[in-house]
């Protein structure tokens, strides 16, 4: 369309859905102390396959256990379909991936890596799955797969259709998987070669697609082979065992048939329980977690099974009750230690301190002092800045005023700690306030769900569950912050209550708790976190942000020391210390898990089969390093438990970056402070304008840099009898670390024999550094004088523009979406033309090519949005709604965020009238196109709509999370807009 025609209204009428609107029925109120929830959602809920939406329980069997749904694990998409309705995407359990077909359990054992990206820039590897062999019935075509149930690292899937039936039971750190039958011969099928090597009877050992199985069936049963087939009644007894053999490819028969007789005495123990059983022993500064595994004899009398370890478990390993295995099983993790006749094993994981802050050993006097005062002053104004009122942006302010408050605190600025102390009340009050009719700044539960949803969410943790960890870590770190100024505040009486709901949602610790699910987004075995909540992606489930759960467990033990609940403290304890050593093991590599050829000795995003160099929201290297390092606080302490590791990381960094950051330089600075402490201060002191990432502030930077550049790196050699303790070194000279949250005095014993009495409330340094700060406890008014201040702020003038943000690491990835079928009975349709134009559709063929993201998307157009538009237009509003179909692909990317908006200037006068913006939708990682539409509902929108006299429509594509281009295709992508 030329620039200044007036649209004609003959053009075809578009058949599009409308919106889905957010708002229910106003619900009512739960009442939790002074604060309260709303007893149903007042926003969007979890989205997915049309049957799960109807019933997030469809996906189960009526025998299931009751109670709330797990979501947030290495199976979630076998329960919470998303993408594939039917079935699920891949199950990465280690060492054997799964993934359920009509037939029934499919098999993956894959021994090496592949790799992708450029080496020495963004890179990933995975361990792909790919079919081995499918454990069947004879004729079974299941409509669908369904969970029967499932234990603290296994999962129980199931297969019928009417005629016959499957059960099976998979599960971390197994290399065997049992199944239950009815109505036909068992089938081992494959696609690829199958080569037998040992039949023994009721005892196969086979190899398809290169890797080696045993396959046992009871006694008396015996096998026919007929080329990929193998065929088994199983002399009518309905159950078989499956056992991947960690043999090498080169591996001689002989030496086949001795794994196969290694792992059969285990064969037919059952799993049917694994309880990971955790105590935390202050006084040792140790968390002991005894992994059992219940098994039933479906023959004999076996009562252990093979179990493999990963490299978190077997480093701290203590005592297993199996014999250990020669052989390792390869995994994206590395080498997985085999047991067989296993029933147990247990682990005593280093805890190895938290800190509400590091103590002002070199910034509480002297031109450090000067600088200091300086940088608080610039936050004074407003030391609470809320970029946008979600619940993760939200988290982020609170995290930085908190951050204000502790050092206030230690340099006796007490009008300073209370102004931000009342910003930090005042906030967490009206989010913990319900009322009726409140839609904002609010907590509401989903019973169909078991989850407890924060409205406005962000990054799908509404609709798909995401990173409820993440946002909620934040809340509860500035509650026990607030906790020891404010006891009163913190009582069950007052809002101490809704900060426990918080906890058990994201990670509920009480098994007997019956509104959420057990430790959500833990994965007990595997060590850490993972963030999406249906894990529907090819290469399984995800967590970029590792330090933002560490948030989260170090705020957990905060709170409960803050509070006096040791068994929230103790949960805290066994998350963090379990979740360090993961980390380090696993996106740190300490593992030596990375392939040869990666490019990469650190990893922004540990996946279910692999792990890349990037993350969902840009491709810089500042980025993708430093979102496993922020939040910065005395929880994440962890990052420094290796200082030469912490050079190396930062070398890499600037080697990657091609120079010294040139973004989120302090969040790179005080990681660097952990293994450097001095050159930090020196880059710092040498730049002192950097930009602001946005959850830190210039004062809480320098505190930190320079206190470390003063008492050196972490000693793991000697710790303290109190969670709030750590040890320095630097030169050989210790500094000695305690605070004091409680309002008694405590002495803390270190494991050398060094003694520090810390009075309440104070942090105390001694050693090489002698110094003693805080010690306010109940200081500030606890009541707010003028109620609950809204939690939005205007951004400060002291601080510039983010641009760029820490997006968390789940990216929800929409149900592939056809053309829309229903909804207005016409419009203006228009398409996507060349030289930046809106013309009417169809639009030629071509493509437009979105960049990678840049960063946090905070305006309606980003200034490199892909931007299309239409001038001189005439038309009359009908009152619909926009709607848009957009044909987009990201390659085999995994997870580009695209966002869309629309802007209308109804007069053509230059002014936009109405601007709308559109939740992004992220990209699953197939080749091909995925089908963007208005039914990822609006983001923000403002202004209304009119009719268009001479105006103008501009549309806006961009990626505000993904590390690399998408495609949109021109003829395949309408707008349809309000207008005849």
């Amino acid at each position: 369309m030329a620039a200044g025609a007036v649209l004609a209204l003959g053009l075809a009428a578009a058949s599009v859905a409308v919106p889905r609107d957010a708002a229910a029925a106003a619900p009512g109120v739960v009442d939790v102390g002074a604060g309260g929830y709303a007893s149903s959602p007042v926003g969007p809920t979890p989205e997915g396959c049309d049957a799960i939406e109807a019933d997030p329980r469809a996906a189960l069997t009526d025998d299931a256990p009751d109670g709330p749904v797990p979501t947030n694990d290495w199976w979630s998409s076998l329960l919470y379909k998303r993408l594939d309705c039917r079935m699920s995407e891949p199950l990465h359990a280690h060492p054997v991936s799964y993934r359920p077909t009509p037939a029934g359990l499919g098999l993956s054992t894959p021994r090496e890596a592949t790799l992708s990206g450029t080496p020495g820039g963004i890179g990933e590897f995975h361990f792909t799955y790919v079919e081995d062999v499918v454990v069947g019935v004879d004729g079974l075509d299941a409509p669908t797969a369904e969970v029967a149930g499932w234990t603290d690292w296994t999962v129980t899937p199931s297969w019928s259709d009417g005629n016959r039936s499957l059960r099976a039971t998979i599960g971390h750190g197994l290399p065997t998987s049992w199944y239950h039958l009815e109505g036909g011969d068992a089938l081992l099928s494959s696609t690829h070669d199958v080569r037998v090597w040992s039949q023994d009877g009721a005892t196969l050992g086979f190899t398809a697609n290169g890797h080696d199985y045993a396959a046992f069936a009871p006694s008396g049963a015996s096998w026919q082979v007929t080329g990929s087939t193998l065929r088994s009644s199983l002399a009518g007894r309905g159950y078989l065992a499956v056992t991947a053999l960690a043999t090498a490819a080169d591996a001689t028969d002989t030496e086949r048939t001795q794994a196969l007789r290694a792992v059969a005495g285990s064969a037919f123990a059952e799993v049917t329980g694994t309880t990971a059983e955790y105590a935390y022993d202050p006084s040792d500064a140790v968390v002991r977690t005894t992994y059992r595994v219940t098994t039933t004899p479906l023959q004999g009398g076996a009562t252990g099974t093979v179990v493999a370890l990963y490299p978190h478990q077997q480093r701290y390993l203590t005592g297993v009750d199996g014999d250990e295995l020669d052989v390792t099983y390869p995994s994206p993790r590395g080498a997985m230690t085999a047991y067989a006749a296993a029933t147990s094993f247990t682990t005593s994981t280093p805890f190895t301190g938290v800190l509400p802050e590091l103590p002002a050993v070199a910034t509480s006097s002297g031109s450090n002092r000067a600088t200091l005062d300086a940088l608080l002053a610039e936050v004074a104004a407003d030391p609470m800045p809320v970029l946008r009122a979600d619940t993760y942006w939200t988290g982020k302010a609170l995290g930085r005023a908190t951050r204000i408050v502790e050092i206030a605190d230690q340099l006796g600025e007490t009008a300073l700690r209370d102004k931000a102390l009342a910003r930090v009340r005042d906030t967490l009050t009206d989010w913990f306030t319900a009322t009726p009719g409140k839609v904002e700044q609010v907590f509401a539960y989903d019973e169909r769900w078991g989850t407890l949803i924060g409205y406005p969410a962000s990054y799908g943790s509404d609709t798909e569950l995401n990173d409820h960890h993440f946002h909620y870590g934040y809340f509860v770190a500035a509650a026990a912050t607030l906790a020891r100024f404010d006891p009163q505040w913190a009582s069950d009486a007052q809002y101490g209550g809704m900060v426990d709901l918080l906890i058990r949602d994201a990670n509920g610790y009480d098994r007997a708790e019956t509104r959420f699910p057990y430790l959500r987004d833990f994965d007990i075995y595997a060590g850490h976190d993972w963030a999406s909540g249906h894990g529907a992606f090819v290469a399984g489930n995800n967590q970029e942000s590792s330090s933002e759960g560490m948030n989260f467990a170090g705020a957990l033990v905060q709170w409960g020391e803050a509070t006096g609940d040791t068994a929230v403290r103790d949960a805290g304890a066994y998350l963090y210390a379990t979740q360090a050593a993961a980390i380090q093991e696993y996106w740190f590599d300490r593992a030596e898990a990375i392939p040869d050829g990666f490019g990469h000795t650190t990893l922004g995003m540990v996946w279910g089969d692999g792990g890349t160099y990037s993350t969902w929201f840009s491709g810089e290297a500042e980025m993708i390093q430093g979102i496993n390092t922020l939040p910065i606080t005395g929880s994440h302490l962890y990052l420094g438990t290796r200082p030469d590791d912490v050079r190396a990381n930062y070398a890499e960094l600037v080697a990657a970056n091609g120079g010294e950051p040139t973004v989120w330089q302090d969040i790179a600075w005080s990681y660097l402070a952990l293994g450097d402490g001095e050159r930090a201060l020196r880059l710092l002191r040498a730049d002192p304008d950097y930009p602001v990432e946005e959850g830190e502030s210039r004062a809480h930077t320098f505190h930190w840099v320079a206190n470390l550049a003063a008492l050196g790196t972490l000693d793991t050699t000697v710790h303290g009898s109190s969670p709030l303790s750590a040890v320095f070194v630097k030169d050989g000279a210790r500094t000695y670390v305690a605070a004091n949250v409680s309002a008694s005095p405590r002495t803390v014993r270190f494991s050398d024999g060094t003694r520090v009495d810390v009075p309440a409330g104070a942090t105390v340094a001694t050693g090489a550094h002698s110094w003693s700060g805080g010690g306010a406890v109940g200081g500030p008014d606890p009541t707010p004088t003028a109620g609950p201040t809204p939690t939005s702020s205007p951004t400060p003038t002291s601080s510039p523009t983010p641009t760029s943000s820490p997006t968390p690491t789940s990216s929800p990835t929409p149900t592939s979406s056809p053309t829309p079928t229903s909804g207005p009975s016409d419009g203006l349709v228009l398409a996507f033309g060349d030289g930046g134009r809106l013309v009417p559709a169809p639009g030629a063929d071509g493509t437009l090519e979105i960049r990678a993201s840049r960063g946090m998307d905070t305006a309606a157009e980003p200034p490199d949005a892909v931007v299309l538009q239409a001038t001189g237009v005439t038309a009359r509003a009908t009152g619909g709604t926009t709607a848009f179909d957009v044909a987009l692909d990201a390659g085999s990317l995994v997870g580009n965020g695209t966002r869309l908006s629309v802007q209308y200037d109804l007069t053509g006068d230059g002014t936009w009238d109405r601007t709308e913006v559109y939740r992004y939708f992220a990209t699953d990682p197939v080749p091909g196109t995925e089908r963007y539409t208005h039914a990822v509902g609006l983001d923000r929108v403002s202004g209304t709509l009119g009719d268009l006299r001479g105006g103008a429509v501009r549309v806006a594509l961009w990626n505000a999370i993904g590390s690399g281009p998408s495609t949109v295709s021109t003829r395949d992508s309408v707008l349809v807009l309000p207008f005849r």
